[in-house]
Order: C-alpha cells, then sequence, then structure tokens
C-alpha cells in the first residue's frame, strides 16, 4: 500500500503542484514601480551626460541667458515708452482743459464787454443837456441777433428836476423789405404800457421772418392819443 502511494507520487502519474509567491499585489507592484523608476532615473542621467559632452547644454544656457536679457531690455524700453505715452496724454489733457477755461473766460469777458458799452451809453444819455420840458426819447438802439431776432433798446426821459410822474404808452415799429416788397411789424400785444418820473429804461426781442431786410426801429411815445416823443433807429 506504502508503495502504491510512493510510486504514484514519484511517477507521471503524481498530483500537479503550483508554485505561487509568498509576496502579496500591492507589494509586487510597489517594488515594480521602483524598478521602472530607478531605470528612467537611469535613462534621464545619460540623457543629460550625453548632452554636456556634446556641448549642446552650454549653448542652450547662453541662448537662454541672452534671451532673458533681450526681455528685460525691451520689458525696460516699453515702460519707457508707456511713460512717455501717459505724460503726453496728461499733457493733452491739460493743454484742453486750459483751451477751454480760456475759452469761457473770452465769452464772459465779451458779455463783460458789451454790458458795459450798454451801460456806458445809457448813462450818457443821462448827462443834463439843454432844458426841455415833458417826456423825450433819449437813446433807441437796435441789433439784430442771430436766430432771425431783432433787440432793441430804449432809454425815456423828463429832464425837468422836479417833473410830475408821467403816465403813457409806447409803442415800437419795425420797417423794412420782405422779398422785395415793405414790411412792418410792432410789439407783440401793441402798445406797451409806460411809467416814469426822471427816466425809464425799456427793452425787448422781435420775431423777424426770413427773407426779411429791416431797414428801420421807430419808438413812439404816447400820452392819450397824441405823441410826446418820436425817435427813429437806421440800420
Amino acid at each position: 500500500m506504502r508503495f502504491k502511494l510512493l510510486r504514484r507520487r514519484l511517477t507521471i502519474s503524481a498530483p500537479r503542484v503550483a508554485v505561487r509567491s509568498a509576496l502579496p499585489w500591492p507589494l509586487r507592484w510597489a517594488v515594480a514601480a521602483i524598478v521602472f523608476g530607478f531605470c528612467a532615473a537611469i535613462a534621464l542621467w545619460a540623457f543629460e551626460f550625453g548632452k554636456g559632452i556634446a556641448g549642446l547644454d552650454a549653448g542652450a544656457r547662453e541662448d537662454l541667458t541672452r534671451l532673458r536679457q533681450e526681455v528685460g531690455r525691451l520689458r525696460d524700453e516699453r515702460d519707457r515708452a508707456q511713460s512717455v505715452a501717459n505724460t503726453a496724454g496728461s499733457l493733452l489733457t491739460s493743454e484742453k482743459a486750459a483751451q477751454e477755461q480760456l475759452v469761457t473766460q473770452i465769452k464772459r469777458l465779451e458779455a463783460e464787454n458789451r454790458e458795459l458799452r450798454d451801460n456806458l451809453g445809457f448813462f450818457e444819455k443821462l448827462l443834463p443837456t439843454a432844458a426841455t420840458d415833458g417826456v423825450v426819447i433819449r437813446g433807441l438802439q437796435a441789433e439784430l441777433l442771430a436766430g432771425s431776432q431783432l433787440k432793441w433798446q430804449v432809454l425815456i426821459m423828463q429832464p425837468a428836476a422836479r417833473a410830475t410822474e408821467f403816465t403813457g404808452r409806447l409803442e415800437i415799429t419795425v420797417d423794412g423789405l420782405q422779398n422785395g416788397k415793405p414790411w412792418t411789424t410792432v410789439l407783440p400785444g401793441g402798445l406797451q404800457a409806460l411809467q416814469l418820473r426822471q427816466y425809464r429804461r425799456l427793452e425787448g426781442l422781435i420775431d423777424v421772418p426770413a427773407q426779411t431786410v429791416v431797414k428801420t426801429v421807430t419808438a413812439k411815445v404816447f400820452e392819450g392819443n397824441n405823441i410826446r416823443a418820436v425817435q427813429t433807429f437806421k440800420f
């Protein structure tokens, strides 16, 4: 019996035996990774060593250094150009603001100059003249403005030192030519009420139609139905 068992184990009919590793699979993967990493390190070292022997690495480093210097120089030039552009922009903005301020001041001075001329003419007309009783028109002025408008001013006085209050009406008439034909207009609303003791200054605007040439502006002062003073301004 024992002989049969021994013969079965030693002959071809003996049962198959499987040899398995005692290492678990995570440890086997770790060992494989270490081996592959080591091989990669050796290959990289060999590549770098060969590149150093061939002289390629030195040239690349020189080129890299030169390119870095060039980049630095271009960056400095860009910063200087940007600084110049910013300065020029600031100067242009300041110059534009100064120019606008100057234009505003010029317009304000022109307006003040016109006002001073008007006041000067007004007070010149207040200077005493030959003794005259009743109401007189000392000054009538007219000016055509942009937008087809006519601006008129009139100064009415009573030269007497102790004049009584005057109550009347003022009429402004504008005469001219429209398309070659006679044309006349008056103040909107007709005659304007007028009251004064020493002097009164009045002014206003009258619309002038297109294709119209103004020739004269006439001011009349009425007391009741009687005309007390007349003056005409000619263009």
